[in-house]
């Protein structure tokens, strides 16, 4: 079957690290055909440390190309809503990085452009590609665990040399940042159920940004999890899920090589890069570029390990989490180009 040809929206360094994965994987499957930055300096410069043969100095003119698949946004979390927006319009299937929004509301909406034109969108929550994850959805449906009671994970890491993580038109908080990947980890562990409650608490710093939080979600049958995120300081990177027979943890739960059992642990090792990244196990990007291809091939307008229902069922635990920590939302966007 013919390469999937993928565009990227910015020439960040996640952008770099999803680059970097797909070139682990076939060029019979997987090229990138263009980039597109917010100035053409920055896009040719990552074309040519990344060989890619076009680049484009504004969104808008990736999204006029015709010999694009599928177009994965890397841009900063303000513009994801905006720039998926235009791509749906254009009408290139996307892969957007998580979170898809700061809002339900404009998952929602974003959500109902793509059916309406009958395009594939998921969200980058790479995690949930991982042979890792694979493996705990067998742990979970065989009933080894018994019933899942209670779930804890934590995701901090100290950010404060980075800038950007106070400026509030350049982020969203922990919450957003880090903490969207336990909540998205306990939605699987319970199988989609939604919430009887969440209720939360944390830090704000002096530009209104959730330095740290903790949130609380309790489900039926005196079931809960309790998840834990930091810009701050890091934290143990662990995921633990406990039932009424076993349990098991996952080190390094969202990009994981490994889960733990009491009696053995499952081993899925990455490929090496053949060029530098910027965050751990970014080769791990490559599962989530499979799954598209995947669902491209087989005409999926969505991907069952990861449906729009369930994405919008996280970015509603996320509203109320927020909400409860007394974050507002930012309005001042970057300019989008």
């Amino acid at each position: 079957m013919a390469p999937t040809r993928w565009g990227i929206v910015s020439a960040g360094k996640i952008s770099n690290d999803f680059k970097v994965a797909l070139d682990t994987l076939s060029e019979d499957e997987h090229q990138v055909v263009a980039v597109a930055a917010r100035s053409l300096e920055r896009a040719e410069q990552f074309a040519k440390t990344h060989s890619i043969p076009s680049a484009y100095g504004s969104y808008a003119e990736l999204a006029a190309q015709k010999d694009i698949d599928v177009v994965y946004i890397g841009a900063t979390h303000p513009q994801h809503a905006s720039v998926t927006t235009m791509m749906l319009r254009a009408g290139m299937p996307v892969l957007c990085e998580k979170p898809k929004s700061v809002s339900s509301r404009e998952v929602r909406q974003m959500t109902s452009l793509a059916e309406k034109n009958n395009l594939f969108f998921m969200e980058a929550i790479w995690s949930r590609f991982f042979p890792v994850y694979e493996k705990v959805r067998e742990i979970l449906d065989s009933g080894e665990l018994g019933e899942v009671k209670m779930v804890t994970a934590s995701f901090g890491i100290n950010f404060d040399s980075v800038q950007r993580f106070r400026d509030r038109s350049l982020t969203e908080g922990s919450l957003v940042e880090v903490g969207i990947y336990p909540i998205q980890f306990t939605t699987m562990a319970f199988g989609g159920e939604e919430p009887q409650d969440v209720t939360a608490t944390g830090q704000l710093i002096d530009t209104g940004v959730d330095e740290a939080a903790t949130i609380v979600l309790k489900y039926s049958n005196n079931r809960m999890a309790v998840l834990t995120c930091s810009m701050s300081t890091t934290l143990s990177q662990e995921a633990h899920v406990y039932g009424t027979k076993t349990s098991f943890k996952i080190p390094n739960f969202w990009c994981p090589t490994e889960v733990i059992t009491p009696d053995r642990s499952h081993s899925f090792p990455l490929p090496r890069p053949e060029k530098p990244l910027n965050y751990f196990n970014s080769t791990g990007l490559r599962f989530e570029a499979m799954e598209v291809r995947r669902c491209l091939q087989d005409g999926l307008s969505e991907s069952p390990l990861l449906t729009h229902a369930m994405s919008l069922q996280i970015a509603r635990i996320l509203d109320r989490a927020r909400r409860a920590v007394g974050v507002h939302r930012s309005r001042a966007y970057c300019k989008m180009m």
